[in-house]
């Protein structure tokens, strides 16, 4: 997870840490500051970057070494407003196939309130 942390990207831009990780469940965090939009609430995309980079996160680690994952189909339902603190997310594996792996992913508050669902699908490649 260090790895990861320290890699370069839009979840380091973003303040995204991972704090658990394996092929069926990734759980990470991230500020609302600095991700929210003019109303001052977390920007529903900033939700949606935290949703992918779990899932993506998941999907490789189910596909293993000598394999690539790429997002093909992310949804999103927003459900209240984040206004500060951070959000937690955990993607949870639903499918993971050969060449298919899905992760549904709930961010909640800090109070435990869900703010968002959704749901990514990764294709699996060979290098």
């Amino acid at each position: 997870m260090a790895e990861m942390n320290a890699a370069p990207g839009l979840h380091r831009l973003m303040g995204i840490e991972i704090l658990e990780a394996s092929a069926e469940r990734v759980v990470g965090r991230m500020p609302v500051e600095g991700n929210t939009q003019p109303y001052g609430l977390l920007h529903g995309g900033a939700s949606c970057v935290l949703a992918e980079t779990l899932g993506s996160t998941g999907a490789a680690l189910h596909a293993g070494p000598g394999r690539r994952v790429v997002g093909i189909e992310i949804n999103a339902t927003h459900h209240r407003a984040a206004t500060s603190g951070h959000v937690t997310a955990v993607a949870t594996r639903v499918h993971g196939g050969r060449t298919l792996a899905t992760y549904a992913i709930e961010i909640t508050d800090g109070e435990g309130r869900m703010v968002c669902t959704s749901r990514l699908t990764c294709l699996i490649r060979s290098e």
